[in-house]
């Protein structure tokens, strides 16, 4: 129960109006700690109630020491995208439905107006995406002074989106705050690491398995495709047989356009991509949500923290450009434990993900055929490389040993 957590009534009430009643396995593993003031470092599968992970112990601290005065916002969350930015503040006004606290949200693609008047609202937790929020910073509309907490959510993400140096900056300009969390979605690789070091104070560090409630329940498999009207077939199979709602990802704009092309007259679908006026995305994500549209069109921008309700399949009508994406957009559906299903439609010159997915999940990814739709070619042979004779090569030519220095941040 939320209640052993040592949380305020009110943020229990909210919770239970929200039909949440036990905490997830990332919820009880971070709540306690980032109560207690702890940098954290954390890491769970989409989907498992992280958003709630780092909200409710940010407001628990927020009524737990009043403000006096009248100031700028208290906590900030920085999130790479838009779409992510109004959920999480979606989600914060939900939690704070029967407190005295306030929430607001700057993202790019928003008049400058809008924002000035989220900003003189003085609002106790703000939720931005990093570029909107440093131009505030520079023009000195926004003040950093007064942040108690940060949190930097989906930080892989940021990363690759190329906002580190930006991020670093915001978190300079708030030198002053008491607590920093970090959440991604894999501590792999140097890049979150270095960024972790970089941001956090000797953080606890948790990397959450879900129990088998939460996990995703999601049939995945692919369909092999002769070309590009095979791949159209299969598609256009799949959307007339056997789906309720469905995410179709494309990899580019001029490739879902082509598609949305094709289709747009028989379906009922909304599309969403990068470089969209920012009410055309938010009716897009709002139809397709409310049910009025059941398909929607997206490049990879929607593959991150769109939670989305029901959707009952996720289909790769282009492979994405790594296994971690792919992860990220079938996480699309089967979410909080519910049933999905994703669907790969793979050419020859991508069949080389099949053996990357299958390392990278630890997951059989086997393919499966349509009767009627039955590909006439047979999947290529994958050529593997000779790690012996290169190893060899390598060992004949150190001849020294090379002793590395590990360099560490200074703070």
């Amino acid at each position: 129960m939320f209640e052993s957590l040592e949380l305020d009534d009110a943020l229990c009430r909210a919770l239970a109006d929200m039909g949440y009643t036990q905490p997830t396995s990332i919820q009880s593993l971070v709540i306690p700690d980032a109560m207690e003031g702890h940098d954290i470092l954390a890491s769970a599968p989409t989907g498992t109630g992280k958003t709630a992970a780092f909200l409710l112990p940010v407001c628990q601290f927020l009524l737990d020491h009043p403000k006096h005065q009248q100031g700028s916002a208290r906590a900030l969350v920085l999130v790479p995208t838009r779409e992510l930015a109004n959920q999480v503040c979606e989600q914060a006004k939900a939690i704070t439905k029967h407190c005295d606290l306030s929430c607001g949200v700057i993202t790019g693609g928003i008049n400058y107006g809008t924002d000035k008047a989220t900003l003189e609202q003085q609002v106790d937790i703000l939720v931005a995406t990093p570029g909107r929020l440093f131009e505030h910073i520079e023009k000195e509309t926004f003040d950093c002074r007064d942040i108690e907490s940060l949190v930097l959510d989906e930080a892989d993400r940021m990363l690759d989106m190329g906002f580190s140096a930006i991020v670093n900056q915001i978190a300079g300009e708030a030198r002053w705050r008491k607590q920093s969390m970090l959440f991604s979605a894999t501590l792999e690789g140097r890049g979150v690491r270095n960024f972790a070091n970089d941001l956090l104070d000797d953080p606890k560090i948790f990397n959450a398995t879900p129990s088998r409630k939460e996990k995703a329940k999601t049939q995945q498999w692919y369909h092999l495709c002769d070309d590009l009207a095979h791949k159209d077939a299969l598609l256009e199979y799949h959307l007339n047989n056997t789906i309720d709602s469905c995410i179709v990802f494309i990899k580019t704009r001029e490739r879902l356009h082509a598609l949305k092309d094709k289709l747009f007259n028989a379906y009922n679908m909304v599309y969403l991509q990068g470089e969209m006026p920012q009410d055309k995305r938010n009716a897009a994500l709002a139809s397709f949500k409310s049910g009025e549209a059941n398909i929607l069109l997206a490049t990879d921008v929607a593959a991150r923290g769109i939670d989305v309700p029901d959707v009952s399949h996720v289909i790769n009508y282009d492979m994405p450009r790594g296994a971690d994406v792919y992860v990220h957009r079938i996480g699309r559906t089967g979410r909080a434990g519910a049933k999905g299903t994703a669907i790969s439609l793979i050419e020859a010159h991508d069949y080389k993900w099949v053996g990357k997915i299958e390392r990278y999940t630890g997951e059989a990814f086997k393919a499966r055929v349509i009767d009627d739709l039955r590909p006439k070619h047979k999947a290529p042979k994958l050529v593997k490389k000779n790690k012996s004779k290169n190893k060899s090569k390598t060992k004949l030519k150190r001849k020294t040993p090379v002793t590395k220095v590990k360099k560490r941040h200074k703070r």
